[in-house]
C-alpha cells in the first residue's frame, strides 16, 4: 500500500510540475501584456535581427521589401504591441526586423 501511495505522489507531483510552465504562460500573456517595456533597438538581440522602430530605415537592408513592418508581421500581437521574437518588449507597429514574415 505505502508503494502504490508514493507511486501515486510521484505521478501527480510530475504531472504537477509538467504543468507548470503552462500556466506561467497563459499568466505572463495576459496579466503582464499592457506592461511590456517598449524594444530598445540598441539591445543585443534587436540588433541580432537589426529591429528599427521605422521600417523604411531598413531600406538598405537585403531582406527588406516597402511594405514590411511589424504590424503586419506574423509575430506581431496587436494587443500588447508584443512580437514573439522578442516576448520581454512591445515594438512599434510601423517597426521592422530581418524576420520579418507576412501574416498566413
Amino acid at each position: 500500500m505505502a508503494d502504490r501511495n508514493r507511486r501515486d505522489f510521484m505521478r501527480n507531483s510530475l504531472l504537477g510540475l509538467a504543468a507548470l510552465p503552462l500556466g506561467a504562460g497563459i499568466l505572463s500573456k495576459s496579466a503582464f501584456a499592457q506592461d511590456l517595456p517598449a524594444l530598445d533597438p540598441s539591445a543585443e538581440q534587436a540588433k541580432a535581427l537589426n529591429y528599427v522602430k521605422v521600417a523604411s530605415e531598413a531600406s538598405d537592408h537585403p531582406a527588406y521589401e516597402e511594405g514590411e513592418e511589424c504590424q503586419n508581421c506574423m509575430f506581431y500581437q496587436a494587443d500588447s504591441q508584443g512580437c514573439q521574437l522578442f516576448p520581454q518588449n512591445s515594438v512599434e507597429p510601423g517597426g521592422w526586423c530581418q524576420s520579418w514574415t507576412a501574416k498566413a
